[in-house]
């Protein structure tokens, strides 16, 4: 299970390291690909066959449902963590996800995502200050 919140540097090269913790969950091999709110997602490779059994059945009759599909396989790309457990940033995720120098990774459950520093302390902070609506909104679906 991947949980917490880290930061790190993105290094001259594009790599940037996923958390010791993380490694074994992770594995050798992983994907990587667009998350939602401009950050990327890194799927440990039996988690990302899941994610694209669900994308499969999404109907390819649906124009919102096509271009959710085309968004997240088009993006995806294998990445492998090297010896000291970096993984390398393809140039176009690290422009989608507006990545610079000082990045936060961090854990939701069966993934990893990983955001721009500022861009997630923007998002944390928003978010922290409506939690208690977001609450409620979601006690609707039996949260």
């Amino acid at each position: 299970m991947f949980i917490g919140e880290y930061s790190y540097i993105i290094d001259s090269k594009k790599r940037v390291a996923i958390p010791p913790k993380f490694r074994k969950t992770l594995g050798k091999t992983a994907v990587i690909t667009r998350g939602l709110d401009n950050c990327l997602i890194v799927y440990p490779l039996k988690e990302w066959g899941g994610v694209t059994k669900k994308l499969e059945a999404l109907p390819n009759t649906q124009v919102d449902a096509r271009g959710f599909v085309r968004i997240m396989l088009s993006g995806a790309v294998d990445v492998r963590l090297d010896k000291l457990g970096r993984i390398l940033i393809p140039d176009y995720l690290k422009d989608y996800a507006s990545l610079k120098k000082e990045v936060v990774v961090i854990g939701l459950s069966n993934k990893i995502e990983i955001w721009d520093e500022k861009k997630w302390q923007e998002y944390r902070e928003k978010t922290e200050k409506e939690v208690g609506d977001i609450a409620s909104r979601l006690r609707e679906l039996g949260i």
